[in-house]
């Protein structure tokens, strides 16, 4: 099934998806973090949204 692009915010919003540009966007700005600390982040402790953020806010 593929992203309605016309809805704002990510499809899952309990997971980060690193491969569609525009939820990275959505994501950093949610995290107030770069690219490049959010893919390190979903490497290190995988994709679901609540680690992620207790990972980037130590």
């Amino acid at each position: 099934m593929a992203d309605d692009l016309s809805k704002r915010g990510p499809q899952d919003r309990s997971r980060v998806n690193v491969n569609e540009p525009w939820e990275v966007k959505h994501w950093c700005t949610e995290f107030k973090c770069t690219e490049t600390q959010l893919r390190a982040a979903v490497k290190t402790v995988g994709v679901m949204v609540a680690d992620v953020r207790r990972h980037l806010s130590k």
